[in-house]
């Protein structure tokens, strides 16, 4: 190995963090975004957020890229990044959309759907709901939203299942920025959300389309009206002072 490979390679090594450092500072700010710690359009400042991990800048690039290509933050040239904003009227015209189409997915779905597919759905609600037990509301979110992609997948429709496919995934953004208060979200996760899935299930499971097609419109409707686009109070957060103690 000649010098200046081996300066490269003892570079390399002196920023390379310990297995699983980038997943460990990807799931502390989704968390924070969760628990409102990181309201719509606070800027990560990447220095700050390197600090505060005790990592280097190269590191925090690549989580903020995931997090940008799942649409958690935007990436803007010469600017950096932020927690992304979706508007009020954006996240209304999504679940337009969703209404419009899911109450016809559900009633295709409903004249076709064999065991396999009550199987598949009823093991997605028993681990959201576990998931919204533990606390873990993004995978609560995840399920929640695969719930209604089988339900599209296995309806026929492949157009309207690609567009829902979209609005499942700036829903989850929507949900992760402006739902209400997500410990009050646990304590009633049991007598809401997942209760609602079951519901919807039940009348599948019946082949009463037109009672399925009401609960969807039900449900969507109560997500939307869960949503709090009050804007954030108070000064931005400290990055360091966020992210440090378990850093």
């Amino acid at each position: 190995m000649t010098t200046r490979a081996r300066a490269r390679a003892a570079a390399a090594s002196d920023d390379t963090p310990p297995t699983g450092t980038d997943s460990v500072i990807y799931d502390r700010v989704v968390s924070a975004i969760l628990d409102h710690r990181l309201p719509p359009g606070t800027k990560l400042v990447e220095d700050r957020l390197a600090n505060a991990f005790g990592v280097s800048r190269t590191l925090i690039r690549p989580v903020l890229v995931r997090l940008a290509n799942e649409q958690v933050v935007t990436l803007t040239p010469n600017r950096g990044a932020t927690i992304a904003q979706p508007s009020e009227q954006e996240a209304r015209e999504v679940f337009e959309v969703r209404r419009l189409i899911e109450s016809s997915l559900v009633e295709r779905f409903t004249a076709c759907a064999d065991r396999d597919d009550i199987q598949l759905l009823t093991q997605c609600i028993r681990d959201e709901e576990a998931a919204r037990t533990a606390g873990d509301m993004r995978r609560a979110i995840r399920l929640s939203g695969d719930f209604h992609l089988h339900i599209a997948d296995r309806a026929g429709q492949q157009t309207m299942g690609r567009i829902l496919r979209e609005m499942v995934s700036r829903t989850s953004l929507i949900l992760m920025t402006y739902s209400n208060s997500h410990s009050q979200a646990r304590r009633e996760a049991t007598a809401c959300g997942c209760d609602e899935h079951r519901a919807l299930l039940a009348a599948i499971r019946l082949r009463d389309a037109r009672e399925a097609t009401r609960l969807m419109r039900e449900h969507l409707d109560r997500l939307e009206a869960q949503l709090d686009f009050s804007p954030p109070t108070g000064q931005a957060p400290d990055l360091e002072r966020l992210f440090a103690p378990l850093a």
